[in-house]
């Protein structure tokens, strides 16, 4: 069994749909990030960059003791190790769905992350800010749609791999974010197939626990205050 510690988030769904893809076992904990639930000392023991979703691996292939697993990236390779799919074990093609993982990992999923908090939710509007992370999100979608030009079908081959499952959950916010997949039609066409995938809506159906509202202690909790003020106690 999986101990699943998420919340409904771009971050968390990649590990839902994940464990959904590959029919694991797994019992979803929930984490209230609006309520500080990720500052909890039980959950920065497996997650100390404070940070969901994480992992506990009860049944760890080494057959030890349970085993946790926290950033996303490194969470879908472990679970790709573990269950022998959507990772390719060829040099070639396993460095490739790793480099596209990277990819979503150190800009499509901060960049979108940052266009969105500037222009959706931060208190002051910036123009600077917002413009600086808009081109920088449309560059990076760019990106995305002249790579599957050259695949054809999916992010790193012909193959449904992790690099979806990683970059999927991002793009979900394009109409909120003010974007049209129009202007980028090889991805508007990989998000329908990726979009129809039945363990995908099962994944992205997981956890619509929170109902908090979005106030001024929730912003403390998810926008850095909160680490600050705890990191400034030390």
């Amino acid at each position: 069994m999986i101990d699943l510690h998420y919340a409904p988030t771009p971050n968390g769904w990649k590990i839902s749909i994940m464990l959904e893809e590959l029919d694991l076992p797994y019992n979803v904990i929930p984490v209230n990030i609006r309520a500080g639930d990720q500052f909890k000392p039980e959950f920065l023991a497996i997650s100390p960059n404070n940070r969901i979703p994480a992992i506990v691996d009860h049944a760890p292939d080494d057959g030890g003791e349970p085993f946790s697993v926290f950033e996303t990236g490194a969470i879908l390779i472990y679970l790709a190790d573990k269950a022998g799919r959507f990772l390719p074990k060829e040099m070639r093609s396993r460095s490739r769905v790793i480099q596209w993982v990277m990819w979503q990992m150190s800009g499509l999923g901060p960049m979108l992350g940052q266009h969105g908090h500037f222009a959706l939710y931060a208190p002051e509007k910036i123009p600077y800010a917002i413009t600086r992370y808009r081109d920088e999100a449309a560059r990076l979608y760019h990106v995305l749609d002249v790579q599957l030009g050259k695949t054809g079908a999916y992010v790193a081959g012909d193959d449904y791999t992790i690099a979806d499952i990683a970059c999927f959950p991002w793009t979900m916010a394009h109409k909120a974010q003010g974007f049209t997949l129009d202007d980028y039609p090889k991805v508007k066409r990989w998000y329908a197939t990726l979009r129809a995938r039945p363990k995908l809506q099962a994944g992205l159906a997981i956890g619509k626990f929170v109902k908090e509202p979005f106030d001024e202690e929730a912003r403390r909790n998810m926008f850095g205050a909160r680490a600050r003020e705890m990191a400034e106690r030390k």
